[in-house]
């Protein structure tokens, strides 16, 4: 192991090597962003020793700062120290390819086969757990959040707003008023809210390990050339994403104008580009702009393919943010005004969706990684973002009302599902008491419900 100028580049892992890696991620990453996160600490931190755990948990509490999914962002992050901006793209296209491919044949085959028995009975058993999923969600999060009256006043407030029909963004906004008069008024309220703080011990102050357990981009590792912070650097970084959404954008507007058809694809680069700025405290929290909009306003799907969409979200790699390429397939396949065939305006959505829910993530690490380079020994969380994290909650539990709305009161009939509502409570109980993890519970569910279809549950 060599010391590293600072111009030198970080001490190398080939690019092939890096690439054969972050694809693997991306095919394994299930479990959701902590399982994600525990992946990737185990394999580059432990095992690869390709980064320090102070370099890794210091991306990690940017990346957690940050609207959008921040596994698929502490991927790009590392991937870009690594190797540059290739190696950034990289690793955060690769992170979601495989999750963005399963997807799009899981929701043809949804649409092919959605109404067959055997096919009806397993969503039938997995839609009470996605409620589950949802409760227990939001109980994790109100356990590290709601630890002061004021927490409690701003996500009960975020609830009912959401039940009153208050736009999403707005509520974000007022949430985010509300933590920087909190940290004004009352400095303690929201302490245990938001994330992590400060290293407590410099980078610089950290010794020297030995060369056997030192990592390839250890504490003291200089930033390589790439990752020095300048304004003509980040300028043009973020020039160029932005570019290059504009350019998307204008581009499929021109193509919708030229065929004569219109803008369901520039309706979704618009909405879901909206969405991805909004994605504070992971995927649950931003579905409520995306019911608002894909369901209530765009009529993309319905309430009950959203909850469908969910439950193959939660069974396949990739962040859980992938639903858009879901629901972003069940708008183009749904359109007449494409030009396409349906599979074809289906892949059409799923891309579209899924590109510009991601974009903006890339803009942040890439423009928004050389300044956090270099000020790593004083990142800190913000006061909008601990109002933010505390409004979550009343909005994830505003989302479980709305989905055991439709699960447990189906339509047309409206009738009192007392099944749908058992499982969703066993669910409940499993996921908050015992621990099990979502996949299990999902699979579980999923043979219940097969099996009361078959014997004449409807």
């Amino acid at each position: 192991m060599r010391t590293t100028a600072l111009h030198d580049p970080v001490p190398s892992v080939p690019f092939g090597e890096a690439l054969r890696y972050w694809l693997k991620l991306g095919c394994i990453s299930f479990g959701g962003p902590a399982g994600q996160i525990a992946l990737m600490h185990e394999e580059l931190v432990q095992r690869r020793r390709w980064i320090s755990e102070a370099r890794f948990a210091h991306a990690l509490n940017y990346c957690m700062l940050l609207p959008g999914p921040e596994a698929q962002q502490l991927a790009t992050y590392i991937g870009w120290l690594m190797h540059g901006v290739r190696g950034g793209i990289a690793a955060g296209v690769l992170f979601v390819l495989p999750s963005l491919l399963l997807l799009i044949g899981l929701s043809w085959l949804y649409i092919a086969a959605g109404q067959q028995p055997a096919v009806a009975g397993v969503l039938a058993g997995v839609k009470p757990a996605v409620i589950a999923i949802v409760l227990a969600t939001g109980w994790r999060l109100a356990s590290r959040t709601l630890r002061h009256p004021v927490a409690w006043a701003i996500s009960i407030t975020a609830f009912a707003a959401m039940l009153w029909g208050v736009p999403f963004p707005a509520v974000v906004c007022a949430a985010a008023l509300a933590g920087v008069a909190s940290a004004r008024w009352w400095p303690d309220a929201l302490g245990g809210a938001g994330g992590q703080g400060p290293a407590t011990t410099p980078l610089s102050a950290r010794p020297e390990r030995s060369p056997e357990h030192a990592a390839l981009i250890d504490d003291n590792t200089p930033a390589p050339a790439h990752a020095r912070a300048s304004v003509a650097r980040v300028a043009r970084l973020s020039l160029t994403m932005v570019g290059l959404g504009a350019a998307l954008w204008w581009g499929l507007h021109a193509w919708a104008q030229w065929r004569g058809v219109g803008g369901t694809l520039t309706d979704m680069a618009q909405f879901f580009t909206g969405a991805a700025l909004l994605t504070f405290g992971g995927a649950y929290a931003v579905l409520p702009y995306v019911v608002q909009g894909a369901v209530q306003q765009y009529g993309w799907l319905s309430a009950s393919q959203m909850i469908d969409g969910l439950a193959l979200g939660e069974t396949t790699p990739g962040p859980l943010i992938m639903i858009v390429a879901f629901v972003g397939f069940l708008g183009g396949w749904s359109s007449q005004t494409l030009g396409l065939s349906p599979l074809a305006a289906g892949m059409a959505g799923a891309v579209v969706a899924t590109v510009f829910t991601f974009l903006p993530s890339f803009l942040f690490i890439l423009a928004g990684g050389p300044l956090v380079e270099r000020t790593r020994n004083d990142l800190r969380v913000g006061a909008p973002l601990a109002g933010i994290s505390c409004a979550v909650v009343g909005v994830m539990a505003s989302m479980a009302l709305y989905f055991a709305q439709e699960v447990l009161f189906p339509k047309p009939l409206g009738a009192f599902d007392l099944v749908a509502a058992l499982i969703a409570v066993a669910c409940t109980v499993v996921l908050v008491r015992y621990k099990v993890g979502v996949v299990k519970v999902i699979g579980v569910s999923a043979g219940l419900g097969l099996i009361l279809r078959l014997a004449g549950w409807h």
